[in-house]
């Protein structure tokens, strides 16, 4: 039975509206909550002399759940009272969408291939999460080449002026060219591994593509630690397997 007050109605909607993996809008007093505040603070320590108004989250493949720290790392980084953007970057396989049970086909892809698209028409607000959220939108053909175009720089630009931090989810590394491009066009970048999955040789291959691009590494988020390192655990994943609808 639901309580006079509504919370657990309230508590069934927010979780229905979001999905499975926000766990910092869903359970903001969990230990895995607790980890990604955490987080936060460590990338500001990081940028104390510094400016970050553009973040982007990448892995060195798929499965490491790089999608679900860049959601929940938007959701507290919001809290602190920054106004706060999602962008999911990955138009090859995008995940954005679904995280946030956006009932929308437009986004990142409309902006950048259509001059009549407006940009605040692209972007929806999630109060559940505190954070505002550009989907992929289509998939396009060349999302490489849409990354690396002046129509992408300037569409940065303009969310900057929009936005406290626009949070760029990107690619795996290792699978696209589309990350590296967009490491050099941002203020700083995460690197998310996952036990179990992530294997040194390509994390440092990873790092060699980052570096080469001349990306601001700030640090490595190690996901997915089995319970025996933390004392808790969390599974989320991240897939690029075969093309669905």
């Amino acid at each position: 039975m639901f309580n006079r007050k509504g919370k657990k109605l309230e508590q069934l909607n927010r979780n229905q509206r979001l999905g499975a993996s926000m766990i910092t809008a869903v359970k903001p007093n969990h230990p895995i909550s607790e980890a990604f505040r955490t987080v936060r603070t460590n990338i500001e320590f990081s940028m104390v002399d510094g400016t970050l108004n553009s973040l982007m989250l990448t892995s060195t493949g798929p499965f490491e759940g790089k999608s679900t720290v860049a959601a929940n790392l938007a959701s507290v980084m919001a809290d602190t009272g920054k106004r706060v953007l999602l962008v999911d970057a990955d138009m090859r396989k995008p995940t954005v969408r679904n995280t946030f049970n956006l009932k929308t086909n437009y986004g990142l892809t409309n902006l950048l291939t259509q001059n009549e698209a407006q940009t605040m028409d692209m972007i929806r607000y999630v109060p559940e999460a505190n954070v505002y959220v550009l989907a992929a939108g289509p998939k396009p053909p060349n999302p490489s080449e849409l990354l690396q175009s002046n129509k992408m720089n300037d569409l940065m630009k303009t969310l900057e002026t929009m936005f406290d931090l626009v949070i760029y989810d990107a690619p795996p590394l290792l699978s696209v060219a589309d990350s590296q491009i967009l490491s050099r066009k941002v203020d700083g970048v995460v690197f998310v591994a996952r036990e179990g999955i992530a294997e040194r040789p390509n994390i440092i291959k990873a790092k060699d593509l980052l570096d080469a691009a001349e990306a601001n590494i700030l640090g490595v988020v190690f996901n997915g630690v089995s319970k025996d390192h933390t004392g808790y655990g969390y599974g989320y994943g991240y897939g690029y397997g075969h093309e669905e609808d």
